[in-house]
């Protein structure tokens, strides 16, 4: 049996801050089963890259039953772990920590090249060819109902930023927030349909609709920082969820964050782990395990995102980066 972890943030609508911050994440994931199962191999986003706009500045990584840890780089350079299992168990744990600088870009000083700042607009010869996959359609549109869906955030004037920042805003305004538990990503023809979605279906909505426009599109998986959820953990037992959104190729600006979840662009709220082509490249825990037919599994995942300066009195050593296990 194959297992995944997909949760989302909740909506939130309050300011936005662009300013950078030192966050702390840490991420439980833990699976209980009714009887003894053989596991067998996962593999865990957890770890984001180093870039100008994200500093990792410590980590530490803990498995329940012990595993043999390789870590590697996938197609689109994201740190990848793969724990490996050699007894059998009744539950598995995995426990992220990391703490990282991060700056958001205000969307109102993107340097859009003049080419782009149109739709229609065409990808420059050298960049086209590594865009191509990332322009291209994934889903079925039957009727064309999504590209006649994106079609609407358009207007006279044209402009490409502004009609995607429409289409976020009008995801966030125009379909209902549902949490689901089935496996996989909504395509995006359901999500339009019954007009309701997690993160991952309107991240993947909004890919395929940038897409349908000319735009190349990719999926982005991660962490959202909720100031109000600072300490809110310690007395009330809220907590964040693991979390997705989309990115947008406009040149000169380079990939630039839509989450149409909260209707928020380019924020220091983001937190950054993995991107990919397709959501399904980008599952925070996959994995899979053997045993009894019609095994039980509990899952509890617990995600605290806060500010470094939210003191709540736990001073746990973290492992500077330079301690981590190089990629193979």
């Amino acid at each position: 049996m194959t297992i995944v972890a997909r949760f989302c943030n909740h909506p939130v609508r309050d300011a936005l801050f662009r300013a950078m911050r030192t966050l702390e994440i840490v991420h439980r994931t833990r699976y209980e089963y009714s009887s003894p199962v053989t596991l067998g191999d996962y593999r865990l986003m957890f770890r984001p890259r180093d870039s100008h706009d994200l500093r990792l500045l410590r980590t530490s990584f803990a498995i329940e039953p012990a595993a043999r840890v390789r870590w590697v780089h996938d197609a689109f350079g994201n740190s990848i772990a793969i724990a490996s299992f050699d007894v059998e168990t009744q539950s598995l744990e995995f426990v992220s920590r990391i703490q990282v600088e991060h700056y958001g870009v205000p969307p109102d000083l993107l340097p859009i090249e003049d080419y782009a700042r149109k739709l229609p607009f065409s990808y420059a010869a050298e960049e086209a060819p590594d865009l191509a996959r990332y322009v291209e359609r994934h889903y079925p549109d039957p009727n064309a109902a999504v590209g006649n869906w994106a079609r609407q955030f358009l207007d006279a004037d044209g402009d490409s930023f502004a009609t995607l920042e429409r289409m976020c805003r009008g995801i966030q305004n125009g379909l209902g927030y549902s949490m689901r538990f089935e496996p996989g990503t909504q395509a995006p023809a359901v999500t339009l349909d019954t007009a309701s979605g997690t993160c991952r279906d309107y991240a993947l909505l909004m890919m395929e609709g940038a897409r349908s426009l000319g735009v190349a599109a990719r999926f982005v998986t991660g962490y959202l920082y909720d100031p109000a959820l600072d300490c809110a953990h310690l007395e009330s037992g809220v907590t964040a969820h693991p979390h997705a959104w989309m990115e947008a190729y406009l040149p000169g600006a380079g990939w630039v964050e839509f989450d149409p979840t909260n209707g928020i662009i380019g924020t220091e709220r983001l937190i950054r782990v993995a991107v990919a082509r397709d959501p399904e490249q980008a599952m925070p825990i996959k994995g899979s395990f053997i045993g009894d037919a019609g095994v039980g599994i509990r899952t509890t995942i617990d995600v605290e995102v806060r500010a470094l300066d939210c003191k709540n009195g736990d001073e746990r050593e973290l492992m500077p980066i330079e301690a981590m296990p190089p990629a193979a």
